[in-house]
């Protein structure tokens, strides 16, 4: 299992640096799915969650007896795999347009997290309510944090010019 939380957070990783390449220029366009942002404020945030992702995913790998830390952890992986279709996927079919995440978020997030709960699943380590109420809490618990994570990024940013 813990190779398999490396290539999570490889995976995690390798979708982050795509948004914080070329999300921040691709969301100063009008759009619902986006609103604009500085892109020191969107790495900030990236980064933040990164290590987030990768704090809940060692967690999990050194203390797999804890619900906690593999409810935080099925959590990340089921959002990660929703976050890929919503809204990389919707956006970029309504708008027309590809939008930054995508590539990354179908052919590493989706297998790669869909491999990963298979896993527990196969183990008997999860049960479909953990799966579905963990991807839910750690989703909004996710969604809540960007703007505040946003609005701490460009003050720090500030702070450090």
């Amino acid at each position: 299992m813990n190779i398999l939380i490396l290539f999570f957070c490889l995976a995690i990783t390798l979708h982050n640096i795509e948004e914080a390449i070329w999300l921040p220029k691709w969301a100063q366009q009008a759009s619902k799915f986006q609103k604009p942002v500085a892109s020191h404020e969107f790495r900030f945030a990236v980064i933040v969650i990164t290590l987030f992702a990768y704090l809940t995913a060692f967690s999990f790998g050194y203390f797999p007896h804890s619900n906690l830390a593999k409810w935080i952890f099925i959590g990340f992986l089921g959002s990660m795999i929703f976050n890929a279709i919503f809204p990389h996927l919707i956006a970029t079919i309504l708008m027309k347009q590809y939008a930054p995440g995508l590539l990354t978020g179908v052919l590493l997030n989706i297998p790669i997290n869909s491999f990963l709960i298979y896993q527990l699943f196969s183990k008997g380590l999860i049960a479909w309510n953990e799966l579905i109420i963990s991807t839910f809490v750690v989703g909004i618990v996710l969604l809540a944090s960007i703007p505040l994570l946003f609005k701490i990024g460009g003050r720090f940013t500030k702070a450090s010019c």
